[in-house]
């Protein structure tokens, strides 16, 4: 099959580079140019924002991935030089020292170390608001913690810009994860000058192409709210002469129907997923369609905040809890999907190794959650044990839950699971809550409102360490939308956060998940399993470890 692409005029091309801030040279006495190389790209969810030090969201973080670049850059979870051409680290493990390459913004000014620190001083300041500034507290960079917590100056943090090209950093305990984390979009740098223009603050201006400078393959060239957005080759790429596609259109499809309709008419070339009926023949029949394991979990939330409007304290009741975390079928639900998800026994799921070089969700075992229905008895008499315990009769305690909503967002996969389970409650513990769905935006603000009864949650690591999940639910955690609070959690993320010993560090972090999952603040459903449908005469792709997708390098090439 053959990529066809039409032509257009160098001045139409010259004024896209100049809406986004990019310089370039035209000769007039030129009208036409090779027809530009595009990707039609189905970014599924329209993101909340594009800021760097914003977003929280894996479709923002997938435009992200291909807008900017940070000091390193991971492809199928290897490392590479980024904007740092090399690192030092010390022999003590605590200070690191970026080399860093001579690049420049999309819009021809020199980026320096110094747009790092200020880009990582913004990024920490609780002024910000950032929903991932806690994730700070997990790189261990000196002063982190107390600029989080006790009021410190964002300026204390613990990087330094010694000259214009060197970036040093220092931290307060070893962390062998920390390069990698580099490679994160949180960590990515964003350019004073266009944070702080008319409503930078917002994270609105990431969004704006009149606004928008960035340092990565692509700039933003238009942005079309619940349409689509259009990205344009970086000319100021440091590496701009690896980077073969011209333009790529991406679209705001939340329906897998409508997304896999259009590759097969031929308008997308990229879609991230397909109706749920589809997997399992794509899967034997199509070798275009990829499914990867994924380091993340998807699951469920009560809401546990009771200063919330929604709160019930019925929830507050661990064997309720327990009783519908055991009233659900995990094995059929990931069959029905059938799109290589795993039954999720616990949160933190396979491929993350413990200082012993063992499995860590082998080593920590099942918690007593059965994948398949071997649970249901024990889940019946839970649930009248949990009705007693309220002063209800079961009668009353089903019908209370009857008036609950399961809130989760627009998606066709996310219904058919929703469904499953909510009926799985009904036959097993004899309830109906109803279900309720939200475009992705709403149902992020909601849920961090706080406003609901039981709601989707889905995480993916930010690094290969459980630390990167089970930091999810400490109390001070801006992502930890249930409001689960634990002192006994909290103390065990805190000391193997400030662990020098690895063997201890890991003790904690068993510790952690046992107590998470002897609360159960959530429903683990299943861990995730990625998928992609992309056209044979795309190439050169890439993905990151965490799942982001990465054009970089991307070519569209002839197939007979």
């Amino acid at each position: 099959m053959k990529k066809l692409f039409s032509l257009i005029s160098i001045m139409t091309l010259a004024l896209v580079l100049v809406a986004c801030g990019a310089t370039t040279t035209v000769d007039t006495n030129v009208t036409t140019q090779a027809a530009p190389i595009v990707l039609n790209w189905n970014i599924g969810a329209d993101p909340d924002t594009l800021d760097p030090a914003l977003n929280a969201a894996t479709d923002g973080g997938d435009v992200i991935n291909n807008t900017f670049e940070g000091l390193v850059r991971d492809v199928a979870g290897v490392i590479s030089p980024g904007i740092a051409e090399s690192w030092d680290v010390s022999e003590d493990g605590l200070t690191y020292t970026f080399h860093l390459r001579h690049s420049l913004w999309s819009d021809g000014s020199d980026l320096t170390a110094n747009d790092f620190v200020w880009s990582w001083q913004r990024a920490i300041d609780p002024n910000t608001a950032s929903d991932y500034s806690y994730i700070w507290e997990y790189t261990n960079v000196e002063n982190a913690y107390d600029i989080l917590y006790n009021g410190a100056d964002p300026s204390t943090l613990g990087v330094e810009a010694t000259d214009d090209y060197t970036l040093v950093v220092t931290l307060t305990v070893p962390t062998p994860y920390f390069v990698g984390l580099m490679s994160f979009f949180h960590f990515m740098p964003t350019k004073q000058s266009a944070v702080e223009a008319e409503g930078g603050e917002s994270g609105l201006w990431a969004k704006d192409p009149d606004l928008v400078v960035c340092n990565g393959p692509f700039m933003l060239s238009d942005y079309k709210s619940g349409d689509g957005l259009t990205l344009v080759k970086n000319p100021n790429y440091w590496n701009a002469d690896e980077v073969y596609l011209s333009q790529i259109n991406g679209k705001f499809i939340q329906e897998a129907s409508t997304a896999y309709v259009g590759y097969n008419s031929g308008t997308l070339d990229v879609i991230p997923s397909v109706p749920t009926a589809m997997t399992a023949d794509l899967i034997a029949l199509d070798p275009n369609f990829h499914v990867f394991a994924l380091p993340g979990t998807y699951y469920y939330m009560f809401n546990l905040d009771p200063t919330s409007e929604s709160y019930d304290p019925i929830f507050a009741n661990v064997k309720l809890r327990t009783a519908m975390t055991y009233a659900i079928n995990r094995t059929a639900i990931t069959e029905t999907l059938s799109a290589g998800q795993i039954p999720a026994t616990a949160f933190v799921p396979p491929g993350f190794l413990d200082a012993d070089g063992n499995d860590f969700a082998a080593t920590a075992g099942d918690y007593g959650i059965a994948t398949d229905d071997s649970n249901f008895d024990q889940a019946v008499t839970l649930f009248a044990e949990a009705a007693s315990e309220l002063g209800m009769t079961v009668a009353e305690l089903q019908a209370d839950l009857s008036d609950k909503v399961l809130l989760y967002n627009t998606s066709e996969g996310h219904q058919l699971i929703a469904q499953m389970v909510v009926e799985s409650w009904n036959q097993v513990l004899g309830f109906e809550m109803s279900l309720q769905n939200q475009d992705w935006a709403v149902f992020q603000n909601t849920r961090t409102e706080g406003d609901f009864d039981i709601a989707r949650g889905g995480w993916i690591t930010d690094y290969m360490d459980p630390m990167g999940l089970l930091s999810l639910f400490t109390s001070s955690s801006g992502l930890n939308d249930g409001s689960y609070s634990s002192t006994v959690y909290d103390e065990a993320i805190a000391a193997a956060n400030s662990a020098t010993d690895n063997g201890y560090r890991f003790d904690q972090l068993y510790a952690a998940q046992e107590q998470l999952m002897e609360d159960l603040p959530i429903i683990p459903v299943y861990y995730y399993a990625d998928t992609l449908l992309i056209r044979e005469y795309v190439q050169d792709w890439g993905r990151s470890s965490l799942g982001s997708l990465d054009f970089t390098h991307a070519k569209i090439v002839d197939v007979e």
